[in-house]
């Protein structure tokens, strides 16, 4: 799974094209984006989306993954070795009542973003809690498995190590089979995200849209309202990915009635859900869809109403801003909000594939000095 990082994901498609030894004309053509399209974001005059990337991707007939470029991968033998033995347990933990606050400690580095800590306790942790469930088989201890294995997702996705992410999931949906009925919503959100990472966004809403039956079927009260909202979330960033208006509103209403259960956002499985994190996902879905005023405008109301959600949610926050400014020909904005996203996450930033592409078109465009793009593109590790 080895791979080397391509600051800025657009610089990645000419490369890539040019393997093929495909022109210009014939990849436009192929991924159905115009040939102006695909030289302004090979030049980097303009952003590579995700939904442009997993036509072009396609297109190659490579995975998006592949197009975007993945973080260069720390040491994961350790991590590996834990997963391998999902179905071999160890010695039982020493204080197995400690396995829910080291579980809530895991999740607290995440709502943090800091990725080199999460790697580092990960492996033991994951042994431990997975021991623990196999010696007392109760649904709460598998879902603390389940749990930890939907941070191993999220560290996967952040550096697009897709191949462990997708094995993680299937591991978290193992484990929540004899866990809590919640857990399972939680899986199927994480598997349905392994197919948005993939570009496979018609795909991550057939999951969807599976789960949401079966949560309206077997859940009530505040679980039901908590599990189809994170799952209309992702319904809802995977229609707008396909540019679907219709569907993509029909999962803003109904993630925005779910919220209407929680006065403020909670978290609950390391997952947080609430009106703001309902704002978060709105505002990247219209930077999606070109609806950038009302991104920016969605955005505002948030900002200025005060934001409790973790660093987690407000990088990604700051760059999908970014991306709206950008579309719409602000410079100074889109450098404002990218970094503020590094200031606020910056080991997500820096492998994040919307903070590098951002970087990479403001240093193309940008023909006068300015000191604070260059210190950001040296962070994000581009050459100016």
């Amino acid at each position: 799974m080895s791979a080397t990082q391509v600051p800025g994901p657009g610089a990645n498609v000419s490369v890539r094209r040019k393997q093929l030894g495909l022109s210009q004309v014939a990849l436009a053509r192929r991924a159905g984006v115009s040939v102006s399209l695909l030289s302004k974001i090979e030049v980097g005059d303009r952003a590579l989306t995700q939904g442009v990337g997993a036509a072009l991707a396609h297109a190659m007939k490579i995975t998006l993954d592949e197009l975007l470029g993945s973080a260069p991968e720390q040491n994961l033998r350790d991590l590996d070795w834990a997963i391998r033995r999902f179905n071999i347990p160890g010695e039982p933990p020493v204080h197995p009542e400690l396995l829910q606050q080291e579980v809530d400690e895991l999740n607290q580095l995440r709502w943090n973003t800091e990725l080199s800590k999460i790697i580092l306790r990960l492996p033991s942790l994951l042994n431990r809690v997975t021991s623990h469930a196999h010696l007392t088989g109760e649904p709460k201890a598998w879902t603390l498995v389940a749990d930890v294995y939907g941070v191993v997702y999220w560290l996967a996705a952040r550096h697009r190590w897709m191949h462990l992410a997708e094995l993680a999931t299937t591991k978290q949906r193992l484990a929540a089979e004899r866990a809590d009925p919640v857990a399972a919503m939680v899986a199927a959100r994480d598997e349905a995200g392994t197919f948005l990472n993939s570009g496979d966004f018609a795909g991550g809403l057939t999951i969807i849209d599976r789960s949401i039956v079966q949560a309206e079927s077997t859940l009530a009260g505040r679980d039901r309202a908590y599990a189809l909202g994170i799952l209309h979330l992702r319904g809802l960033t995977l229609a707008g990915r396909l540019k679907d208006r219709q569907l993509t509103n029909r999962h803003i209403n109904a993630a925005q009635q779910a919220a209407e259960e929680f006065p403020e956002d909670i978290a609950e499985h390391g997952l947080h859900f609430g009106p703001e994190n309902t704002a978060t996902h709105v505002i990247a879905t219209a930077s999606d869809m070109d609806e950038h005023r009302r991104a920016l405008n969605t955005a505002d109301d948030l900002i200025s109403g005060g934001m409790t959600l973790p660093a987690t949610r407000v990088g990604p926050l700051y760059m999908n801003v970014a991306r709206s400014h950008l579309a719409l020909g602000d410079q100074d904005g889109t450098l404002e909000c990218l970094e503020k996203a590094w200031d606020v996450a910056p080991e997500m930033a820096a492998v994040h594939p919307t903070s590098l592409e951002l970087t990479r078109v403001l240093v193309s465009k940008h023909k006068r000095s300015n000191n604070r793009l260059t210190r950001l593109a040296r962070r994000a590790g581009l050459a100016i």
